[in-house]
């Protein structure tokens, strides 16, 4: 077994289990007028509200005990420091230096990067500006109207989550497209509605050999040339049409993109922590530097709270041991995110690769084999659509799904009572999800309606829920780029926290390696006429099939 599981804290834990598992969280509440202030916490802006959590003060205070065991503050401090705690690749995890607003250096192996992260910002505000207000000017002189971010994963997911969430603080005079996916359709449906006289191209590539996205970024380089009709003079068309976030210069500059159109970020970001550097150019296009900054100021304001409140009074710490709590303890395997604010629509997709690629690991920073579950799977949909769909599963279904619920308490669109009609959505699904209803509820409910006799008994096992179901509300007055940046930063954290507990390094992502590995050895297989024994009888077979039907 390993450490962690025979730890003291574990056990502890795993005891405590044992004896809260039979408790309704119904009786939690009617035992404790107070939960309510108890198990709250408010930053900013933000409150969180874990109360309908099933947890009383011991389970903190274990859980807790789990984290001070794991030495969590002390990994806060070294990923700050910008130690290099992605130790399967030697590199530092300093995400956090990208939005440091503050006058402290932030050092990695002795230099000070903040004077590169400062330089790099503004170069990017230099550029969004200027093509903001028209100075910049395409091939044919013509100012940019549309913007096409071209990248995959985070290069892709984090700047459209943002995009999308702050569209009320969009230009009018721009609009911003978001192509990943090596399918064809993805780049010719959003070139479809395209200018080429109008349109730049932002290549997110940190090594600029991607092969999805430089597949797609060349396809549209041959689009932008066509429809130009600029084949003899490409390399003018393509330098004022096209920019790139990358550290390969060689590279860029054979494509053809002009080397004062390169903003740079370094190997201590990975892509899905990323939207925070130059991976972030869409954004600042998109609604403009002085938000982008208030995102950074959001991010920071995490970053101070994550660094220096207690552990108990710490809402990433609290929000990734209930995750722990009801992953390792409960045998949940899921996590919801619902967020009932039609901007944030993107944000349960870019959580997905945050948790799911960070934790999704099988073995601990020592390379031994876990022999604990790690990670969740992550998912939902904005509400009040989900309801009509999968909530179903949460409510009656035989697996525990903790889910976090996030709102506004103010809407961009204020309309009639759509507000209202909104919130009181969201806050009764977190009533109904911990209170459930009884067979007695059910069956005074059923007579009331005057159901009777066998019909009713019939009906009754259907109308009884369970509850007890787990979940935390986020509550913020409204979605500002400020509480963005708080938002995104605190999933950061926690997801931190969680590998911290589990001993397992966030940082790295081999496990997208292997598909893409054999991917290269079946694209030539696809590309010959000659038929394949070298797989697998499946994949052989799949390949013979393209083959004889292509």
């Amino acid at each position: 077994m390993s450490k962690l599981v025979e730890s003291p804290a574990w056990h502890a834990l795993k005891f405590h289990h044992a004896a809260i598992e039979t408790i309704h969280m119904r009786q939690m509440f009617q035992g404790d007028p107070m939960r309510f202030d108890k198990f709250s916490l408010k930053l900013g802006n933000l409150l969180f509200d874990y109360s309908k959590n099933r947890i009383n003060d011991q389970t903190v205070k274990l859980l807790i005990d789990l984290a001070e065991q794991a030495r969590v503050p002390v990994w806060i401090e070294r990923m700050f420091n910008g130690e290099k705690i992605n130790s399967t690749e030697q590199r530092a995890a300093l995400h956090t230096a990208l939005r440091n607003r503050s006058d402290r250096p932030v050092l990695l192996d002795g230099k000070d990067v903040m004077p590169d992260v400062r330089r790099v910002l503004g170069l990017m505000r230099s550029f969004s500006d200027a093509v903001r207000n028209g100075k910049y000017l395409g091939h044919t002189g013509m100012p940019i109207t549309d913007i096409v971010n071209i990248g995959i994963g985070g290069s892709d997911l984090g700047p459209l989550m943002v995009c999308e969430a702050l569209k009320p603080h969009a230009s009018q005079n721009l609009r911003a497209h978001f192509v990943s996916n090596i399918d064809g359709t993805h780049l010719t449906e959003t070139l479809k509605k395209l200018d080429a006289a109008t349109t730049l191209f932002i290549v997110s590539s940190k090594t600029f050999t991607t092969q999805e996205t430089l597949t797609n970024a060349s396809s549209a380089r041959a689009w932008l040339v066509e429809k130009l009709d600029a084949k003899t003079d490409d390399e003018q068309a393509v330098a004022k049409h096209f920019a790139a976030i990358s550290t390969n210069l060689a590279a860029t500059s054979k494509f053809g993109i002009n080397p004062h159109n390169v903003f740079e970020f370094w190997d201590w970001v990975g892509g899905r922590y990323s939207l925070w550097s130059a991976i972030g150019l869409p954004i600042a296009l998109y609604v403009g530097m002085d938000i982008f900054e208030e995102l950074l100021d959001g991010g920071y304001a995490m970053d101070e709270h994550f660094r220096s409140a207690p552990l108990d009074m710490n809402i990433p710490v609290l929000m990734g041991l209930l995750g722990i709590w009801y992953g390792n303890f409960f045998g949940a395997g899921a996590n919801a995110v619902f967020p009932y604010d039609q901007y944030l629509y993107r944000f349960p997709a870019y959580l997905q690769q945050l948790e799911m690629e960070s934790n999704g690991k099988r073995v601990d920073r020592d390379g031994n084999p876990v022999d604990y579950d790690t990670g969740m799977s992550v998912w939902g949909e904005p509400g009040t659509n989900g309801q009509h769909a999968f909530y179903q599963l949460i409510h009656q279904g035989t697996r525990m799904i903790p889910a976090d619920f996030l709102a506004p308490l103010h809407s961009h669109n204020p309309l009639g009572e759509h507000h209202a009609i909104l919130l009181a959505n969201c806050y009764a699904q977190t009533e109904a999800l911990m209170l459930g209803k009884t067979i007695e509820e059910a069956r005074a409910e059923l007579e009331a309606q005057g159901l009777h006799g066998e019909a009713l008994e019939a009906l009754l096992p259907h109308k009884v829920f369970p509850g007890n179901k787990p979940t935390n509300t986020l509550i913020f007055d409204k979605l500002d780029p400020h509480t963005l940046g708080m938002l995104i930063a605190l999933y950061e954290h926690k997801v931190f926290v969680q590998s911290v507990v589990w001993n397992i390094n966030p940082f790295d992502q081999w496990g997208v390696e292997l598909g893409k590995q054999l991917a290269g050895n079946i694209l030539p297989e696809l590309r010959d006429v000659t038929f394949t024994s070298r797989h697998d009888a499946s994949t052989n077979g799949l390949v013979d099939y393209y083959q004889k039907h292509r």
